[in-house]
């Protein structure tokens, strides 16, 4: 790093003298070296920020018993340190680079944000895509053949509901009268386990249907599916990975 900079002399030492910078190095120290010298830190953090005050790499090395820092004599040698301080040396070193790590970070922090977004939706997607096989099975076993529309939708709502209570313990209207101020319904705020869940609730609510199971039977063996499975991924390394 100095070597592209037009002043390279003194500045490792500028820098390292420095009151934030030993506070910086310090609890670098605390967090990854079980040996560090708490008791000779009380020392310097006393002395740094007077007149008499002089400190180097090989001083804090050695007075600390510090690991973040290595000093190499010779042809190749030179000032050596972990990732972390020469990241803060650089910031210490160059605003612009500062700048440019800042936005970097964030622009990787929006790359993540929107990988688990993708993730969320397609488990929607899922949960969506059952949904009709749910309903097809709602369709063919449980709808007469002479009823209006408006009966064919309060036996679907019915039934997208049993999946509600089974799995979130209330149905729609019960979850918007409790959140006047959300928009959407109680799917759209679901975690990705229930959604996982609701999925897989909805095939087998579909084939108790074709097995003509009556609808507080399929209430309670739901419930029970619920419980297990979700017990079940909040447990799962690969879910807490994904979220």
């Amino acid at each position: 790093m100095l070597k592209a900079t037009k002043k390279q002399v003194g500045l490792i030492g500028k820098w390292i003298t420095n009151k934030n910078t030993l506070e910086y190095l310090s609890v670098w120290e605390k967090i990854n070296n079980s040996d560090f010298n708490y008791p000779e830190f009380g020392v310097i953090e006393q002395e740094a920020g007077t007149n008499r005050f002089i400190m180097s790499v090989g001083q804090w090395i050695e007075r600390t018993k510090a690991v973040g820092m290595i000093v190499k004599a010779g042809r190749y040698g030179g000032t050596f340190a972990h990732k972390d301080i020469a990241f803060h040396f650089a910031m210490w070193l160059s605003p612009e680079f500062q700048i440019y790590l800042v936005n970097e970070f964030q622009r990787l922090k929006d790359e993540e944000n929107d990988r688990l977004k993708l993730n969320w939706n397609l488990q929607r997607t899922l949960a969506k895509v059952n949904y009709h096989i749910h309903t097809d099975a709602i369709k063919e076993n449980l709808i007469p053949a002479e009823i209006t529309k408006q009966q064919v939708s309060f036996v679907y709502a019915n039934e997208a509901d049993l999946l509600n209570v089974a799995l979130f313990g209330m149905t729609a209207k019960e979850w918007r009268d409790a959140n006047p101020d959300k928009n959407g319904n109680i799917r759209d705020y679901a975690i990705i386990e229930q959604l996982v869940v609701l999925s897989n609730m909805e095939s087998i609510n579909a084939l108790l249907i074709q097995q003509g199971v009556p609808q507080n039977e399929r209430l309670m063996q739901l419930n029970k599916v619920a419980v297990t499975q979700m017990k079940s991924l909040v447990k799962n390394k690969a879910v807490r990975k994904l979220k």
